[in-house]
């Protein structure tokens, strides 16, 4: 669609960690036709990263620096000169409302990497409507939490729907390998070895602490239920768990081996909620997911579940956030890219039919490469699927505030493209 904006897309927060990546994978791989500009809030800190784009590709137009305030009266100003806006602005429940009400007031479209399932549900209940009625695509959680997840399962849920005429009764997903390298490098003439590992950047696990100081327990746990972004009811007949389960964590799911709980279910299970909520005809009226993390053996499944149950028990506590904030990055910083390079990232998943008798397909998910430019290619990429195809996502998705699986087929293509692979098989027993 053809637009009287002086931009096609400007990136908000480009001196964030995830932010860097994000706009170098816009320089490396994006259309040189795009129209773009990096925003924030200083202007000294953009400039070193401008330059460094240049460096990047000299043959690429040089983005525009544009300075703004996170107020409603800059962000208004940002959001009618552009058609679409990649937010990078975390923690997003402390500085991104804003921003989504601009976006939404002004049919700006907007994708951003949250992973702030509470803080999601804010931002629906505020503006979802607003944003639909001025014809605003909006999906949050568009980097590891929670695309990958999101659009295995859409793939599935498609696969089912066309192979066998059918609407897909449950996808069962697990996390099968999240491997992080740990390189040995030399110093100078020594042979001292440095074990420094890829992880968590200091802006997530800023973001994490800030959130047990923004809301009490009570209310996080409102936020873990499965359908809590949903657009319409739960279905009836959920499938169960045992008391054993429950407790242990750990199980074992056939065609996925032995699973256990997986801290980024939260919120990935919640937006694939969503995604089946606001595509009924495709997943039907039954739909059900859950996610694990895949483990060697039951023992150690009990160990992470019990682990993890531990960790959010502790967080709850301020003297531990005091602490932990001690010892973490600084929000900004995070692993060196040298890091991260063998880094990788797989899920699996079981989709069963909603038919009798029920048939099963699997699916799988794959990316080589650290996880921070992985969300920083799955942003700029959901980005361009929005400038390109923003007429068919409205009529799929309703329009409003969405999820990454409504950008269906063309968002598949544009990551296998640039390294991220998905596959689907249906098993023939």
């Amino acid at each position: 669609m053809t637009s009287n904006r002086q931009y096609d897309l400007v990136l908000l927060g480009p001196t964030g960690y995830t932010g860097r990546f994000c706009a170098e994978h816009i320089v490396q791989n994006l259309p040189t036709s795009l129209k773009w500009a990096i925003a924030g809030r200083s202007a000294q800190k953009m400039e070193p990263i401008a330059q460094e784009l240049k460096a990047l590709n000299p043959d690429r137009a040089d983005p525009d620096v544009l300075v703004v305030q996170l107020n409603s009266t800059e962000l208004n100003e940002l959001a009618q000169k552009t058609r679409l806006v990649i937010n990078c602005v975390g923690p997003y429940h402390l500085y991104s409302t804003p921003v989504v009400e601009a976006c939404a007031s002004n049919g700006t479209h907007y994708v951003d990497a949250t992973g702030e399932t509470p803080w999601i549900k804010l931002i629906i209940d505020k503006y979802h409507e607003t944003a639909k009625a001025n014809g605003a695509i909006m999906i949050p959680s568009t980097g590891v939490e929670s695309a990958p997840a999101d659009i295995l399962a859409w793939s599935l849920v498609k696969r089912v729907r066309e192979d066998l005429s059918a609407p897909t009764r449950q996808i069962n997903s697990t996390i099968k390998e999240m491997k992080f390298v740990t390189p040995i490098h030399k110093r100078n003439t020594y042979l001292t070895h440095s074990t420094r590992s890829s992880g968590p950047s200091g802006g997530t696990l800023s973001t994490i602490l800030s959130i047990f100081d923004w809301l009490p327990m009570s209310e996080l746990s409102k936020s873990m239920q499965p359908f809590t972004l949903a657009a319409s009811p739960p279905p009836k007949n959920i499938p169960g768990e045992s008391i054993l389960e429950k407790l242990l964590g750990a199980r074992s799911i056939r065609d996925l081996g032995t699973v256990t709980t997986s801290p980024s279910a939260i919120a990935d299970i919640t937006v694939v909620h969503r995604s089946s909520s606001l595509m009924p005809e495709l997943y039907g009226q039954n739909f059900f997911f859950r996610q694990f993390l895949s483990v060697r053996n039951v023992l150690i499944g009990v160990a992470v579940h019990i682990g993890f149950l531990v960790g959010l028990s502790l967080l709850a506590l301020p003297p531990v956030r005091w602490l932990v904030r001690k010892l973490i990055f600084a929000p900004g910083a995070g692993p060196r890219r040298e890091d991260s390079v063998n880094d990788r990232l797989e899920y699996h998943a079981i989709a069963t039919s909603d038919s009798t008798p029920p048939q099963r397909v699997f699916g799988k998910i794959t990316y080589h490469g650290g996880m921070y430019p992985f969300t920083g290619l799955l942003l700029a990429e959901a980005a361009m699927v929005i400038l390109s195809e923003e007429e068919k996502i409205k009529k799929v998705s309703r329009g409003g505030i969405v999820t990454p699986a409504t950008l269906g087929q063309d968002f598949v293509d544009r990551l296998d493209k640039v390294g991220c692979n998905i596959e689907t098989k249906i098993f023939q027993y």
